[in-house]
């Protein structure tokens, strides 16, 4: 993704300089928003319009729609400017429909689970 520093204030603290421009938010669980930031509060909690979740799985990707979107600040990690005006993902990335990314993020899911009772049952080993 591209990044772009606010344009008055080198490092803001404060979300003023972020309104009715385009971010990404990422999330406590992971997830990553995009869309134009709206309004905000002491807490950080926001407001994004036109929003968007940006779901990646290998080079699989799809943004899922979700409209006007509050998000409530305890639950924000990292909130960044995009850059409108460059590409936002490598070319190697294939947009996908969201089922077939929701059926490759099952799939993931599964495959990391396997492998956590594959180390639970090697255990004894004591390979460490």
């Amino acid at each position: 993704m591209s990044w772009a520093a606010p344009d008055d204030i080198f490092f803001s603290t404060s979300l003023a300089a972020y309104l009715d421009k385009k971010l990404l938010v990422l999330l406590r669980d992971g997830r990553k928003l995009m869309g134009l930031l709206r309004s905000f509060d002491q807490f950080a909690n926001a407001v994004l319009e036109e929003a968007y979740e940006r779901v990646i799985v290998g080079d699989l990707y799809c943004d899922i729609p979700l409209g006007l979107y509050i998000i409530r600040g305890e639950n924000v990690v990292l909130i960044g400017e995009l850059d409108v005006e460059k590409e936002e993902l490598p070319a190697h990335m294939v947009q996908v429909p969201e089922a077939e990314i929701k059926r490759a993020q099952k799939a993931e899911k599964e495959e990391m689970l396997l492998k956590g009772t594959m180390r639970k049952r090697m255990e004894f080993l004591d390979l460490d």
